[in-house]
């Protein structure tokens, strides 16, 4: 049943009975544990995604991978990450797959790529909170693309480490807008909330100037407050 799952997925569009591919997500459930089934398993999902076969194929392989990628599985997703019509899919599998090659398959595409595909990537990193892309991101909040700078921002602002809030308010006005501002706040929450208070109380400091919005300024004061214990 699963080898006829296989080759029907070869040549699969969403307008064919899904039916059909059930015994892949049977194996799947079936494997869970088994780390040799799940190797093989994932092997033959890949080798899928490597050949000449339908978006929807693709689509749904990577749909898969989300579930039960590893490392082995990250060089032939990033390989997607430039495809306009598989990025997103490509990303939310890199997403999930714990392996840290995931999140530096990411990392390395960010140069690679431009527009609606980088803000993608950026957002995935953001995703993962992957600490390590916090120099790339810090760069990314002065592109003169503005969407890409509030993506950046917002990736910080995800990531919610010391780095990534010292970045955030060192590049204040520099770009990520009301984005960079909403990302640095929240920083400073989830300092606040893993006992580092010194470090948040600075950040709260920081935006509780004059020259910040009003809405700003009351967030900033009701974080003060809170790292007082009030």
């Amino acid at each position: 049943m699963l080898d006829q799952a296989f080759d029907a997925l070869k040549t699969y569009d969403w307008g064919k009975d899904p039916a059909v591919l059930s015994p892949i997500q049977e194996a799947i459930v079936a494997t869970h544990g088994n780390e040799a089934g799940r190797k093989e398993l994932e092997g033959r999902l890949a080798e899928v995604l490597k050949s000449n076969v339908s978006r929807d194929t693709k689509d749904f392989v990577c749909r898969k991978l989300m579930i039960i990628g590893t490392a082995a599985s990250v060089p032939t997703l990033a390989a997607l990450l430039g495809d306009k019509d598989l990025s997103h899919m490509a990303r939310y599998a890199l997403e999930r797959i714990p392996a840290p090659q995931a999140a530096q398959a990411l990392r390395e595409s960010l140069s690679k790529l431009g527009g609606a595909l980088q803000v993608g990537v950026i957002s995935s990193l953001g995703v993962r909170r992957d600490a390590e892309s916090v120099p790339a991101l810090a760069a990314l909040l002065r592109d003169s693309d503005a969407t890409v700078a509030r993506a950046a921002a917002l990736a910080l602002g995800d990531i919610r480490s010391g780095e990534a809030a010292k970045t955030l308010t060192d590049a204040k006005g520099q770009g990520g807008g009301a984005a960079a501002t909403d990302a640095t706040l929240a920083c400073a929450e989830a300092l606040l909330r893993d006992g580092k208070k010194a470090e948040a109380l600075a950040i709260y400091k920081s935006l509780s100037g004059p020259q910040q919005p009003k809405h700003v300024r009351l967030a900033a004061t009701r974080g003060m407050l809170a790292t007082a214990g009030k």
